[in-house]
């Protein structure tokens, strides 16, 4: 029932605004109710954990949480307004780091481990199918702005930035099992995801995700192969060509010409500048920041793009919350490249599989990076979610990994053997029988 639970919790995660159900307790989502279930059947299991992890991310991840919080308290005391409203807002900004902890503390054995790592790519790999079967519904002959697909991520295309992001994100996860793994069944089933999640990537019309899908594209390939990244690089350049017009279109979009005649690029791109410089005056006029969730409600006087989001999650977050929010969180994405270190230095050397995870999630963690200059996801649970989950199962994963490889300082049994062998007084002294020649 609890190995049911987390993976449901997993696919539930990423299609929570899909099919919206009410808890019927005011604030509580079914989410949230999934979560406390899942964590009572873990206190309740009585199940010894085979591990104890150090949990990498927690520092990290709890000045982030209380940074949050801090911003809650500016908003209350400099501008109070919905109070049940802002609550539900900060409820839902710390919870899907929490996700994080329950994962790694799972009490799941190696296999089952295992298992959950890939239901959570299986479910980006559906969440694809479904933004691709969008896209073909659409149709993908010329670019129009409201044909843009979302997945799971939302009910129109307001929601396909959030989408990219995601498979943006996650595709490096495929790829790198692609190149570093070695059964020929896993290489095969993520080329497979490869080209449902480069598909669905088209199909979201987000730039800024295609940047990040070709940036965790060449690094990868450069870390199987220069030689390989050149001659793919090369094919792939070759295949622009073969692109729907409607994917060339919305990239000749972000340059445009002007009524005499001069390069300006789109007004897209021109409103965010505008907001960007709008919060850096924001700041300036409140230090500390302006409160959680108001930067909507202010903007508007510092630009002309009223109740518009900043596009960026760290300039949000320096807006809301000042400086030390902003620290908090790039402490916590840098947490997670350390976390990719890690992964990668203690996974096997004889083990394709696990260095193939522990590449891919380090690619992973760049990009959701990246993903946070042109948008604002990170508070999102569909979108981060999984990413919080994947990375306590990572380091769960490797932790059990270690574990069961031999320790490298422990005598060899054989060694032992000959030694006995070669003197048997000594094996007489320690009450081991001498064998017989």
């Amino acid at each position: 029932m609890l190995r049911l639970l987390l993976a449901l919790q997993i696919l539930y995660t990423v299609y929570q605004n899909h099919y919206v159900f009410e808890s019927g307790v005011p604030g509580v989502n079914l989410p949230n109710a999934l979560f406390l279930v899942t964590l009572v059947l873990l206190w309740s299991s009585g199940k010894r954990d085979a591990v104890a992890p150090q949990a990498m991310l927690r520092g990290a991840v709890l000045l982030f949480m209380a940074m949050l919080a801090l911003a809650f308290a500016i908003a209350q005391l400099r501008a109070p307004g919905d109070l049940m409203a802002d609550l539900t807002y900060l409820k839902n900004a710390l919870f899907a780091p929490l996700l994080y902890f329950m994962y790694l503390h799972c009490r799941q054995d190696l296999k089952n481990t295992r298992l959950l790592v890939i239901v959570v790519m299986a479910v980006a790999a559906l969440a694809a199918v479904q933004a691709i079967r969008q896209g073909f519904d659409y149709g993908i002959g010329n670019y129009v702005e409201s044909h843009r697909a979302a997945g799971p991520f939302g009910s129109n295309y307001r929601d396909a930035n959030r989408a990219g992001v995601y498979y943006a994100m996650f595709l490096p996860l495929f790829i790198g099992m692609a190149l570093f793994a070695r059964d020929k069944r896993w290489r095969l089933a993520a080329l497979a995801g490869v080209v449902l999640l480069a598909m669905a990537l088209l199909f979201t019309y987000s730039r800024q995700a295609y940047f990040i899908a070709v940036f965790g594209l060449v690094v990868l390939l450069f870390r199987r192969s220069v030689l390989l990244a050149l001659v793919l690089g090369v094919a792939l350049a070759s295949l622009i060509g073969y692109l729907p017009d409607s994917v060339t279109q919305r990239v000749a979009g972000t340059e445009q010409q002007g009524p005499h005649g001069e390069d300006q690029v789109d007004e897209s791109t021109a409103s965010r500048w505008e907001i960007w410089t709008g919060a850096l005056a924001m700041w300036q006029d409140h230090p500390a920041g302006v409160g959680q969730n108001r930067f909507k409600q202010e903007i508007g006087h510092y630009s002309a793009f009223r109740g518009y989001d900043a596009h960026n999650f760290y300039v949000l977050t320096l807006a809301e919350g000042g400086p030390q929010a902003l620290l908090a969180l790039l402490l916590l994405v840098w947490a997670t490249f350390r976390l990719g270190t890690w992964l990668r230095r203690k996974a096997p050397p004889d083990d394709p599989e696990a260095q193939a995870l522990a590449i891919g999630f380090s690619v992973c963690a760049v990009c959701m990076a990246l993903g946070n200059l042109y948008g604002s996801p990170f508070l999102e649970g569909n979108v981060m979610g999984t990413f919080w989950i994947l990375c306590g199962l990572l380091e769960r994963y490797m932790l059990l990994k270690t574990q069961q490889a031999p320790s490298a300082s422990a005598p060899a049994p054989q060694a032992a053997a000959s030694v006995f062998a070669r003197y048997p007084l000594a094996a007489r002294a320690r009450g081991i029988p001498a064998r017989r020649p």
